[in-house]
């Protein structure tokens, strides 16, 4: 199980194509992992968000959604490896 205490970052995309490519990869090495996705043009009660002000005009779509990939500290040099051999292709 990953908690806040035993996980590491280890890495950030924007591309839903390449979440899968290494969501595919960790499952298939067995690599438990969880994903934050971040929606950067909503709005949350802190700070009002870029869309309600300026609209979507100028904006690239494919940047609109960050996904950040965390492991379990003692899979993470796997992990990192996996990811940059998908990266790659």
């Amino acid at each position: 199980m990953i908690t806040i205490f035993n996980r590491k970052e280890l890495c950030t995309v924007y591309s839903m194509k390449e979440q899968s490519n290494i969501r595919i990869a960790l499952t298939r090495s067995n690599i438990e992992y969880y994903i934050r996705t971040i929606n950067r043009m909503s709005s949350s009660p802190f700070f009002r968000g870029m869309r309600s002000r300026t609209g979507s005009y100028g904006q690239k779509p494919e940047l609109s959604y960050q996904y950040i990939f965390y492991v379990h500290k003692k899979d993470f040099k796997k992990a990192s490896m996996l990811v940059g051999k998908t990266s790659k292709t």
